[in-house]
């Protein structure tokens, strides 16, 4: 799996841990303490920092790649062909 792969995974945990956090608080009543309102804000500040993050990655999966990559040139084998030495010949 690739590195990009593994950071979306975890991005994507962190979302969804940041945003069950802040359902939690507001359905136990906890958000309504002035301790509980900053957690709420930071839990939601995270989850929308995360998820700018893998709307950024996903949007950026989506584009069409760039141009492909570029061919090597033919000449290189066509010059090695023509050092070649003649084969011998019986006579």
């Amino acid at each position: 799996m690739s590195d990009r792969a593994i950071l979306f995974l975890i991005s994507v945990a962190i979302e969804i841990g940041a945003l069950v956090a802040a359902g939690w608080l507001l359905a136990t009543k906890q958000a309504g303490t002035v301790d509980g309102l900053f957690l709420l804000l930071t839990c939601l500040l995270v989850a929308l920092s995360f998820g700018l993050y893998i709307a950024f990655v996903i949007r950026k999966a989506m584009e069409p790649s760039a141009a492909p990559a570029a061919q090597p040139a033919k000449a290189p084998a066509a010059a090695a062909a023509q050092a070649k030495p003649a084969p011998a010949t019986q006579g």
